[in-house]
């Protein structure tokens, strides 16, 4: 089952790097670009979207069904079972993600959280060489564990531009992105500022009252 998405990565030159000024500074609190053409503008409305009810608030995202439809259909799917619902994010670091959809996360204090996945099992890997999505900020990327087909239920929220996690650039992870934050990226800031503990973990839980597939 999926569980540290990123034990694979460095944790401390990752950090140094993303917190160290210059671009990535610049980058963290710009959500995903916009559609900027009337055509871009007409697919991504033809995609589904799903409001996210936190602890801290609601933000909105468009699921890209049109270019990942594995991963967002199983996303989707399982936010319309009420998977999701009730979970608290159990892995949050400031200026890199916000980690959420372990189902041991249930109880925030589970020792196992960060360890689960769907009852349906693993999906596989998407990679689509007419859509490669980096990990900008405000976009929602699978968690796997490294191994290939190993994406389940959970997915992070990117708060910096964290293109070494592009399943189309050189290194060991690869994470497909299949969504992004159209609304409320201020939410997702407030939960990347949720002072954590040494395991990354929120001291007040932060959590998921529901998702609603909006279509």
């Amino acid at each position: 089952m999926p569980g540290d998405c990123f034990h694979n990565v460095n944790r401390a030159s990752q950090l140094s790097s993303d917190k160290s000024g210059g671009l990535a500074s610049r980058l963290r609190r710009r959500p995903f670009d916009a559609p900027s053409t009337t055509a871009e503008r007409s697919t991504a409305m033809s995609n589904p979207t799903a409001t996210c009810e936190t602890s801290l608030g609601a933000f909105e995202v468009e699921i890209f069904l049109d270019k990942m439809p594995v991963t967002a259909k199983n996303f989707i799917d399982l936010a319309r079972q009420g998977f999701y619902d009730g979970l608290h994010f159990h892995r949050v670091i400031d200026g890199f993600m916000c980690q959420f959809g372990c189902p041991y996360s249930r109880d925030p204090k589970s020792p196992r959280a960060g360890t689960g996945g769907p009852p349906h099992g693993r999906i596989r890997d998407e990679f689509p060489e007419d859509a490669k999505l980096s990990n900008e900020p405000g976009t929602l990327s699978m968690a796997n564990t490294g191994e290939p087909d190993s994406g389940g239920s959970q997915f992070f929220i990117n708060t910096v531009h964290n293109d070494f996690l592009d399943w189309f650039t050189p290194g060991a992870s690869r994470h497909p992105v299949f969504g992004r934050v159209t609304e409320g990226m201020e939410v997702v800031t407030a939960i990347e500022s949720t002072p954590t503990d040494a395991g990354d973990r929120p001291v007040t839980p932060v959590k998921m009252m529901r998702i609603i597939v909006n279509k």
